[in-house]
C-alpha cells in the first residue's frame, strides 16, 4: 500500500504510553461478550458498547497521552489512513464531522467505559473515536491476513461505523434492542457490519482514484482479513459448528462480497445492506 508522503490526520491521540487510571474497569463478564459478539472487530456498537454505555467514573486520558501524528512509522501509517478516510468522507458528504482516533496498549478509558485490548478495535459512539491496539494486528496476520491494507480495511470499517453514527443508523437499531428477539436483532447486526465492510470498500475506491494507493496484492490482502473476521470462520477455528443465527457481523463470504461492492462501486447507496436480499 502506499501511503508515505500522504497528508497525517491531527485527530489521533497516541495513548500508547500511557495507562487507563481512575473509572470502572470492564468486568470478565463484559470482555467475554465482547469476545464472543464482537469478536475480532471488538465492540458492536449496537450489542456491546450499549451495555457500556453511562458507566460511572470515567475519566479523561491521562496527560501524557499526544496528540497529533505519531514520531513512528506505525503510528504515522494509523494518521494517514485516518486522513485519507477523512479526504473520502468530505468528498461525499457536506458538514461531515471527522471522528477521533485513539491508540492505545492494554486499556484505556473510553466515552463508552474502559477499553481492553481483548476487545479489538472498536468504535464508541459516545465520544465518536475510533480504538485502536495495534498489537491486534499480530493476531490478525496469524489467521492469514498480513499487508498493510488489511490494516487499513479494518480502520476503514470502524470510520464506516462513524458514518452510521452521522446518519442515524446506529441510533434506530439501538432503540430497537429489547423490543425485537435476539434473533432478529443479530440479523439487523449483522447488516450493520456488512454496511460498515461496504462503507469500507467505497473509502478504498476513492482513496484509489485520487491518490493511487495500491500496490499489487492490497485488494487480496483486505478480502483475506474479511474472510478471517467472518463469523463462520471464528467459530469453526475455536472448534465449533458455525450457527448462522448467532452472527453478529456475517460470513466471510459475506463480508468480502460487500467490502468489494464498495470497492468497485464507490458509492455509499451501493451499502444498502438493510434492504439487501439475499445478503
Amino acid at each position: 500500500m502506499r501511503w508515505e508522503g500522504n497528508r497525517q490526520s491531527r485527530n489521533l491521540q497516541d495513548r500508547r504510553a500511557s495507562r487507563a487510571v481512575g473509572g470502572r474497569g470492564v468486568g470478565i463478564g463484559a470482555i467475554l461478550v465482547a469476545v464472543v459478539a464482537g469478536w475480532i472487530f471488538g465492540i458492536n456498537p449496537m450489542t456491546v458498547l450499549g451495555l457500556l454505555q453511562g458507566m460511572p467514573g470515567s475519566a479523561p486520558p491521562q496527560s501524557t497521552a499526544v496528540s497529533g501524528p505519531p514520531s513512528d512509522e506505525t503510528g504515522q501509517f494509523f494518521a494517514t489512513v485516518l486522513a485519507d478516510t477523512e479526504d473520502v468522507w468530505n468528498s461525499l458528504y457536506t458538514n461531515y464531522q471527522e471522528p477521533r482516533m485513539v491508540l492505545y496498549r492494554d486499556a484505556t478509558q473510553t466515552g463508552c467505559g474502559i477499553g481492553q485490548a481483548e476487545m479489538g478495535p472498536f468504535y464508541c459512539p459516545a465520544d465518536q473515536t475510533v480504538y485502536l491496539d495495534e498489537r491486534f494486528f499480530d493476531q490478525l496476520a496469524r489467521m492469514g491476513a498480513t499487508g498493510e491494507f488489511a490494516q487499513a480495511y479494518v480502520v476503514a470499517h470502524e470510520v464506516g461505523h462513524h458514518v452510521q453514527r452521522l446518519q442515524g443508523t446506529t441510533t434506530k437499531l439501538d432503540q430497537l434492542r429489547g423490543r425485537i428477539s435476539q434473533q432478529e436483532y443479530n440479523q439487523l447486526s449483522v447488516r450493520l457490519e456488512l454496511q460498515a465492510d461496504c462503507y469500507a470498500g467505497v473509502w478504498g475506491h476513492h482513496a484509489q482514484r485520487q491518490r493511487q494507493i495500491l500496490e499489487n496484492g492490497d485488494i487480496e490482502a483486505a478480502m483475506n482479513a474479511a474472510a478471517a473476521v467472518g463469523d463462520d470462520q471464528i467459530q469453526r477455528s475455536a472448534g465449533r459448528t458455525a450457527r448462522p443465527e448467532t452472527f453478529t457481523h456475517g460470513s466471510s463470504a459475506q463480508r468480502q462480497r460487500w467490502f468489494m461492492r464498495g470497492l468497485q462501486t464507490g458509492d455509499p447507496n451501493a451499502c444498502d445492506t438493510f434492504n439487501a436480499d439475499p445478503l
